[in-house]
């Protein structure tokens, strides 16, 4: 059985190797590469770095129980495949939040669009841009698109694409598409 000094130098071992994981370059864990590593995903929200480090703890002391002849080892071993275990959790659990506060999500050409907007072809920016001044968002790339709202004057805002004559520029809200902008008051950021 541990003793309390082995149970305390295993949890502490355990903690630096998911300090370790998640300091390391992103992607370097992913087991889903376009998810952007351990701390980088595509849509707003914490869950993925906690899922991270409960991950990482959980595995820490999996890894510990584990390894009967090398303690330290199965620590940081489990750490860091729990760490990325819990990203990834976290991560989807990200996109189902961002999905549902847009109204649900369809995908079409690539790209992830709500409910409300309809799917265009475009050529992906995936840049930072600005608008000069307040725009309409529309559900359609097209002045008879269905008008779903504005954006104000002076707001920076996600770009995922633009349509192929250049007219009108994708929206986008922890990676979904939610509108269309004019490209004529808008600019890169």
């Amino acid at each position: 059985m541990f003793g309390k000094k082995t149970k305390t130098i295993t949890l502490t071992l355990g903690a630096a190797a998911t300090a370790l994981s998640l300091a390391a370059a992103p992607g370097a864990y992913a087991m889903d590469q376009k998810l952007g590593g351990v701390v980088g995903c595509k849509a707003s929200g914490s869950k993925q770095e906690v899922g991270a480090v409960i991950g990482g703890l959980l595995g820490a002391v999996a890894g510990s129980n584990l390894a009967k002849n090398d303690r330290g080892t199965g620590t940081a071993i489990g750490a860091v495949v729990g760490a990325g275990a819990g990203s990834l959790v976290g991560c989807k659990m990200q996109k189902t939040d961002a999905a549902q506060a847009v109204g649900g999500v369809y995908k079409s050409g690539g790209y992830r669009y709500a409910q409300t907007v309809q799917a265009a072809p475009l050529v992906k920016i995936e840049k930072k841009m600005v608008t000069r001044s307040t725009v309409n968002l529309r559900a359609a790339a097209s002045t008879r698109g269905e008008r779903l709202g504005a954006v104000d004057s002076g707001t920076t805002f996600q770009a995922l694409g633009r349509t192929h004559d250049g007219k009108w520029i994708l929206v986008g809200q922890d990676g979904v598409g939610v509108g269309f902008v004019s490209s004529a008051y808008v600019y890169r950021a």
